[in-house]
C-alpha cells in the first residue's frame, strides 16, 4: 500500500510550529518532507521525527525562490506515496518603522509570506486534486486581519497570502482538497521567542504563550474534518490574549 506523504514547508526548530508539525503528521503515519532555510535546523528536525518511531527528510529551500519551490516538489514527485497533507508555514513578522522601509524589504515579505505561499499552494493543489484530495493549510497571524505599525510589510504580505488561501479553497475545494487558513493570534513558546523576548518567554504563567503542539494538533484536527463540515478558517489564541 503507498503512503501518504507530508509536506511541511517553513521548517525551523523542532520546537517551533513546522517542528511540531512534522512531529504530529509522522506520529499519524505520514512520511514528513520537511523544507526549510537552514540545513542544522533540519537535521535536528529529522533526528527528532526519527526518534519518535517515524520518518522524514529534509530539504534546504528559499521560499522567495519560485525555481527552488519547483524543486522541493519534483522531489515529492518522485518519492513513493501520496501527498496527503502540506502546510506553508513561512514568514516571520517582518518588522520596520515606516518611513524609511525600503521598498526591497517589503517586497522580501511579500515575497516570501504570500508569493511562496502560492506557489507551493498551487503546487500542492494541484497534486492532491488528481490523486484523491487532501489538505492544504496557510499559517496566518493576527497581522493577516490587523495592520499596524512597525509590521506593515508583514501584514501586507499575510493579508494577501490569506486572499489566495481563500481563493485557491473555493476553487478546489469542490475538487476534494481542503484548504484551510489558521490565524495564529498571540505569542507562541519556542525558539524564535526565547531569542527574540527571553524575558517574555521566562516571565509568562502557564498556557499564556501557544504552545506549537497544540497549534499542530489543530492544524491535524483541521486535516481530519468531515467533508461534509470543512472549516476554512481558524484562529487559536492564549485563553488569556484580548482580541
Amino acid at each position: 500500500m503507498s503512503r501518504s506523504l507530508a509536506l511541511i514547508l517553513g521548517v525551523g526548530a523542532v520546537d517551533g510550529i513546522g517542528g511540531a508539525l512534522c512531529l504530529r503528521a509522522a506520529a499519524a503515519g505520514h512520511h514528513v518532507i520537511a523544507a526549510g532555510r537552514t540545513a542544522e535546523k533540519l537535521d535536528h528536525l529529522v533526528a527528532a521525527v526519527e526518534a519518535a518511531g517515524g520518518s522524514a527528510e529534509g530539504h534546504v529551500v528559499d521560499l522567495a525562490d519560485s525555481d527552488r519551490i519547483g524543486d522541493l516538489f519534483a522531489a515529492v514527485d518522485g518519492r513513493d506515496g501520496r501527498l496527503d497533507f502540506t502546510a506553508y508555514n513561512a514568514g516571520n513578522s517582518f518588522r520596520h518603522t515606516t518611513a524609511d522601509m525600503p521598498a526591497a524589504f517589503f517586497e522580501e515579505a511579500w515575497r516570501i509570506c504570500c508569493l511562496g505561499g502560492f506557489i507551493a499552494g498551487q503546487a500542492a493543489a494541484n497534486r492532491m486534486a488528481t490523486t484523491g484530495g487532501g489538505t492544504l493549510v496557510f499559517t496566518g497571524a493576527t497581522a493577516s486581519i490587523k495592520a499596524r505599525p512597525p509590521f506593515i510589510a508583514f501584514a501586507a504580505a499575510k493579508a494577501a497570502l490569506r486572499a489566495a488561501a481563500a481563493g485557491l479553497a473555493r476553487e478546489y475545494g469542490p475538487k476534494g482538497v481542503h484548504v484551510g487558513h489558521v490565524i495564529i493570534d498571540g505569542g507562541v513558546e519556542g525558539a524564535i521567542r526565547r531569542k527574540r523576548l527571553p524575558k517574555d518567554q521566562d516571565s509568562a504563567g502557564e498556557n499564556e504563550l501557544l504552545s506549537p503542539a497544540a497549534i499542530a494538533e489543530a492544524y491535524w484536527q483541521l486535516h481530519l474534518q468531515h467533508p461534509s463540515a470543512w472549516s476554512f478558517e481558524i484562529d487559536l489564541r492564549p485563553f488569556n490574549e484580548v482580541f
